[in-house]
């Protein structure tokens, strides 16, 4: 204990200041460094949000004590990352943020007994518009959406009635393809009453038509050139992945050609069956005659009368003749068949497929190319034709042949990843913290270099002899400090012990240093 009071009485107050001042701001550096490695990172609570939203939002942040970071002028918050699930079920329940859109939560504000029927029909349409765009905002693709429609109202005694329409605006990210915008266009029809798919309008933020709303687009609701290209993308990509599962990847070209019919045909057809008939009416008639001639040929009244009695001699000739028809009608079966075939039937199919053989290494190490056998060529020819759904009877097409490419493919070598595919397989957020506690790191290691080691080291110096007033201090080339104080007897008549010994020994050792000193106290005194 008595040590470490001298050591303190020893090092005086100013270096005793100096040091706590050093330790403090030493405590301080470290501590924000440790407080800011230590802090939980930030994280996207959402983003691209409208200004009444950003402020519905950090009021209710403001509300719970939770520190949050506002940027891109408001539009987008982020807080630490570990309340960002709790936070968005919690702002959801309170219908926050509300996607710039009213919805249904609009009849809960107003007062049904004093709006008029006009404000009510508004109010409606307003709701409806507000959860179409917060259902089509829910799609992975779309970021933003505003919904416009018309409804065009029923009055009495109207024959013709108007069709609903409905305009659709997104902002998307990247680009939709023909299905999504399908997809679009069935949500909003589905959702309204008396809406079709083909009077819904759909364009994107950079004024780009995505769908016509005319309601005269071919069937299915896009364009024939366009279903045409999307129809050979996805069977290429189809062809793609069974021939690379063969021959590897890059290693085979696929081209597919689709040929459709855009004409709308109507057949009518009418079969009879012959050995099927049946009795359809029967008619038959009788029909019996008798004549009777005189002699001579005469013929009286009296003759004809019955019971009258014959001449004598007067029988003549007696004819009868009996005659008998039948019609019968019989009903042959007949099939009428009427047949639509609506735009966009399938054709016919070409596809072309070209492979590569087969690349290895030979016996001296330099690459060979071997063809590929017939008959792997035919078994993936066979695997194309079902994966395409091949028909001869349509005039399907499909051709493999194998040919070698004008590049070689790079030699296959499974290795670690290195340092820096491992950085880019970092998500940002991890990138910039890492970033951040390499700074911290650096910032801490040039501190203790270059500020906490030489403050120590002069902390902990042995303290310098202090000259009397009047005599001058030399430094020599050594470092060390000669000055009057070192010189007892001459600077203030009472030598200490041994002090003429070790005076001696400094003038031997550096007599120059004490000719320098000797010369100036001769120049003092005088």
């Amino acid at each position: 204990m008595q040590g470490l009071i001298d050591f303190v009485q020893k090092l005086g107050p100013q270096r005793l200041v100096a040091m706590g001042a050093v330790t403090l701001a030493l405590a301080a550096f470290f501590g924000f460094i440790a407080f800011r490695v230590a802090q939980q990172p930030a994280g996207i609570l959402y983003a691209d949000l409208a200004a009444t939203e950003s402020a519905a939002i950090a009021r209710e942040l403001d509300t719970r004590g939770i520190r949050y970071e506002l940027r891109n002028d408001g539009a987008t918050i982020a807080v630490p990352r570990d309340l960002i699930p709790r936070l968005r079920m919690d702002l959801a329940a309170k219908g926050i943020p509300a996607g710039g859109s009213v919805g249904y939560e609009i009849f809960d504000k107003g007062d049904a007994f004093s709006a008029t029927g006009f404000m009510q029909n508004l109010n409606q349409v307003r709701a409806l518009e507000g959860e179409l765009a917060r259902s089509i905002r829910a799609l992975e693709r779309i970021q933003a959406a505003r919904v416009h429609l018309v409804l065009p109202e029923r009055r009495l005694f109207q024959k013709d009635r108007s069709e609903a329409r409905a305009s659709v605006v997104l902002r998307v990210r990247g680009e939709l393809e023909a299905g999504q915008v399908r997809a679009v266009r069935h949500l909003v029809a589905s959702a309204v009453d008396g809406l079709k798919p083909a009077r819904v309008s759909l364009i994107d933020e950079a004024g780009r038509l995505l769908a016509d709303g005319a309601g005269d687009e071919t069937p299915g609701g896009v364009a024939a050139e366009e279903r045409q290209q999307g129809f050979e993308r996805r069977l290429r990509g189809q062809i793609e992945d069974i021939v690379a599962s063969v021959v590897g990847r890059s290693r085979a070209r696929v081209q597919v050609s689709a040929e459709f019919e855009h004409n709308r045909v109507q057949q009518t057809s009418e079969t009879y069956d012959p050995e099927s008939r049946v009795i359809r009416s029967t008619q038959s008639r009788t029909e019996s005659n008798a004549t009777t001639e005189g002699k001579d040929g005469q013929v009286s009244i009296g003759n004809e009368l019955p019971g009258a009695q014959k001449p004598d001699g007067a029988a003549g000739a007696r004819e009868q003749g009996q005659k008998q028809e039948e019609t019968v009608n019989y009903e042959i079966s007949r099939t009428t068949r009427t047949e639509t075939l609506e735009a966009g039937r399938l054709k016919r199919l070409s596809v072309a497929v070209l492979v590569d053989g087969v690349h290895a290494k030979g016996a001296n190490g330099e690459a060979t190319y071997t063809p590929r056998p017939a008959e792997e060529l035919q078994r993936i020819a066979a695997l194309v034709r079902i994966g395409i759904g091949f028909d001869k009877a349509r005039g399907d097409q499909v051709e493999v042949v194998n040919l070698r490419f004008a590049e070689t493919p790079p030699p296959l070598e499974v290795r670690e990843p290195t340092l820096l595919e491992r950085l880019q397989m970092l998500a940002r957020d991890e990138m910039l913290r890492i970033a951040e506690i390499g700074v911290f790191a650096v910032l801490s290691l040039v501190a203790l270099i270059f500020i906490v080691r030489p403050l120590v080291r002069q902390m902990l110096a042995p303290a310098e002899p202090v000259a009397p007033p009047g005599v001058p201090t030399v430094r020599p080339a050594d470092g060390t400090t000669v000055s009057g104080a070192e010189a007892p007897g001459m600077a203030t008549g009472l030598p200490p012990p041994n002090a003429i010994e070790r005076l001696g020994e400094r003038i031997a050792s550096q007599p120059q240093e004490a000719a320098a000193i000797l010369k100036t106290w001769i120049r003092s005194a005088a």
